[in-house]
């Protein structure tokens, strides 16, 4: 899990001025995973405001990963296959932002999964739903 965080597997995030944090599974088996934000100005249009597309990529991403902390082995996700979101307040580049994925249900073939974005005094400016493929290693 460590080589997808951060830097590790998907430059994207740390170009957008993302971090991933920490992650791990809570006590009813569900993963979850933090990620620091602070939008970069590739995340930004001219006038500084983070795009709804790059929330979704973030989101996508965070709850991608809080699925992969809770399943075992070699056990991972395949694709999204359907993300909803919604962006509730501008957010600008340099704001100090805290990202959280969590899976809200596991079965055999998919997962589902909560995101969200959250200012430094917890508003919540974006949040996301997502239903991800998974691929489960028989072997």
């Amino acid at each position: 899990m460590d080589r997808w965080l951060g830097h590790g597997g998907m430059p994207v995030m740390a170009a957008l001025g993302a971090t991933f944090d920490s992650y791990g599974v809570s006590g009813d088996s569900e993963g979850w995973v933090e990620v620091s934000w602070q939008p970069a100005p590739l995340a930004c249009n001219p006038h500084g405001i983070v795009q709804a597309g790059v929330h979704a990529v973030l989101l996508d991403a965070a709850m991608n990963f809080a699925i992969n902390a809770a399943l075992p082995g070699k056990d991972r996700t395949r694709a999204t296959l359907e993300l909803k979101v919604e962006t509730m307040r501008p957010v600008r580049q340099g704001q100090p932002l805290n990202v959280r994925g969590v899976v809200t249900r596991m079965a055999r073939q998919v997962a589902f999964a909560e995101g969200t974005v959250r200012d430094a005094a917890g508003a919540l400016m974006s949040r996301s739903t997502g239903t991800f493929l998974l691929h489960r290693d028989d072997a």
